[in-house]
């Protein structure tokens, strides 16, 4: 099929992704051109419907990358971070018991008292209107899909995905062609495992000499309880049960806003049983008496799922390259012990946009901006990083019982003395590489949703307001169709069916009863975008692109 050229715009920059660290960069980057007295263009790029409907956070927010980028954003009565943290608890769950961890323990830069609770898709949308206040142009519904470059091999921008493609490849009624976004330079604000992202740091090794990345699953519902239960600024923190031992992961639970509650469960997908589901797990540990209890009588409004970039410190890839660089989640600038990583993000973004502003004052274009990637490590982002770089391998190689409490130890050491008894240790193999067989693990069994604490997938993900174009490419693809049925399923019992969060993968037997001529279904159509498949796939078989611009989940207040 021969494709039309691309219509063709030129900007001075062009950042893909409108989250806070795209979002960041990109006021920023007008601010200093204001200063200066100089005119930069800049563009966003966003493949959700909306800015903020593909935003899912906590959140949680540390305003230190807020107060630089808006000074005076207290003053606004219309930003939407209302809710200061009033109550700060954390908890160790047992089956149906809970003991509470006094705060003096804990180290104290997971203190949150100053933070804020909020909506993270909230506070985008409004970050976007001061963005195009400031003479942003902002593009939501279109993804970008392709990486440009020049002969030299430096990135020169990138073109959106063409709309209207059938299933088949072929041209629709309706058909349009990609544009092509020419910029200076480019910067990628994607999120956790940007499929761009994932393909510069391939290209130009950007991982080498790094640690291996690392991830979790973040699970979300947003709820309306009874206001007699409703605790504004009320922040609390689980680990323990439902999980074993050896399993990592926790919950969060926040009051904020008119009678909600943002309630939601992280796995890390390091865990070794292929049974395991993170989905039900969060499920199930809603049925605790002390989650029921507030959630009882309550109403759920929304879910999603996300990955989470959980490798820290030793896992930041080099962030620049010719032409761009990576930011925020694509870089992984996730505290993973604070549950915390939209202030890095936003700093990342003020950061690059800095280091964008000095090269293009001197008159360079399509160079490397290795100023930012020597900043990082010296600045707010990397001290906070550095500090719990330890927490997750500890956890990962101990396991709960011992690795949180070494954990706490070295945040005492680091943040107390400047230094720890650890070093900087490695995490050692890829998600991928965990599950072990069928055969060496007890399989675990989940108990029927009660639709009204606990519920299942296809209902969530209703509420997740997940829409596909029916008829376009699956943006699913398996490099090697065989494998789920051959490989997958009698060594693992094809995980995807439980690691997804959405139903997506299902495994269907021609004859159910005797499990007889199994086939591998993907339905696209469900996917919320969390890209935990990409990530957690033991045949790294399944790839994630972005599908049509304007797919996937709407999410409100998320």
């Amino acid at each position: 099929m021969e494709l039309p050229e691309r219509e063709q715009m030129e900007y001075d920059v062009v950042i893909v992704g409108g989250g806070p660290a795209g979002l960041s960069a990109a006021i920023r980057l007008k601010q200093l051109a204001a200063e200066a007295g100089n005119d930069v263009s800049v563009v966003v790029v966003e493949k959700g419907s909306e800015v903020g409907a593909h935003i899912l956070s906590g959140a949680v927010i540390d305003p230190i990358g807020l107060d630089k980028l808006i000074p005076d954003w207290r003053e606004d009565g219309d930003c939407p971070l209302k809710t200061p943290v009033t109550d700060d608890r954390f908890y160790f769950l047992g089956p149906a018991g809970v003991v509470r961890l006094p705060n003096f323990v804990m180290p104290k830069l997971l203190d949150n008292h100053g933070n804020y609770v909020i909506s993270l898709g909230n506070l985008c949308r409004w970050l976007a209107t001061k963005a195009e206040a400031l003479g942003v142009e902002i593009y939501p519904g279109f993804a970008a899909q392709e990486v440009l470059y020049d002969d030299a091999g430096a990135v020169i921008g990138i073109a959106t995905g063409d709309m209207g493609i059938s299933r088949e490849g072929e041209m629709k009624d309706g058909y349009t062609r990609g544009m092509a976004l020419m910029g200076k330079y480019t910067l990628f604000a994607e999120g956790v495992r940007g499929h761009l992202s994932k393909l510069l740091i391939a290209k130009f090794e950007l991982d080498k000499g790094r640690d291996v990345p690392k991830f979790g699953i973040g699970l979300k519902e947003l709820w309306q309880i009874d206001p007699k239960k409703h605790r504004p600024g009320l922040v609390q923190h689980s680990f323990g049960w439902p999980l074993d031992a050896k399993t990592g992961g926790g919950s969060f639970l926040y009051h904020f806003d008119e009678n909600l509650v943002s309630i939601g469960f992280v796995v890390h997908l390091n865990y070794q049983n292929p049974t395991l589901s993170p989905f039900d797990e969060f499920q199930r540990f809603k049925q605790h008496p002390m989650i029921r209890e507030v959630l009882e009588g309550g109403k759920r409004l929304a879910y999603g799922a996300r990955a989470i970039t959980e490798g820290g410190y030793q896992s930041v890839p080099k962030l620049s390259f010719p032409g761009g660089a990576l930011v925020g989640c694509s870089a992984g600038f996730v505290n993973v012990p604070r549950i915390k990583g939209s202030h890095n993000a936003m700093l990342s973004g003020m950061l690059a946009a800095e280091k964008i502003a000095e090269a293009l004052g001197a008159g360079r274009e399509h160079d490397e901006l290795l100023a930012y990637e020597q900043a990082w490590r010296a600045s707010e982002i990397g001290k906070d990083l550095r500090t719990v770089r330890n927490v997750k391998p500890l956890w990962s190689k101990f396991g709960t019982w011992i690795g949180i409490p070494l954990g706490a130890l070295d945040m005492w050491t680091n943040e107390l003395f400047g230094f720890s008894f650890f070093g900087t240790l490695k995490h050692g193999k890829k998600d991928s590489d965990s599950l072990r067989p069928l055969a060496e693990v007890t399989p675990i069994t989940y108990p029927k949703p009660d639709g009204v604490i606990s519920f299942d997938k296809l209902s969530s993900v209703f509420l997740s307001g997940t829409n596909h174009e029916e008829d376009q490419p699956i943006h699913l693809t398996l490099k090697d169709p065989s494998v789920p049925i051959e490989k997958n399923l009698p060594v693992y019992g094809e995980p995807a069916r439980l690691y997804c969060p959405a139903g997506v993968y299902e495994v269907v037997y021609g004859n159910e009863a005797e499990k007889k001529d199994p086939r591998f279904v993907i339905n696209a159509q469900n996917c919320v975008h969390c890209k935990t498949c990409d990530i957690k796939d033991p045949a790294q078989n399944i790839n994630w692109i972005a599908p049509e611009g304007g797919g996937g989940p709407t999410y409100p207040n998320m």
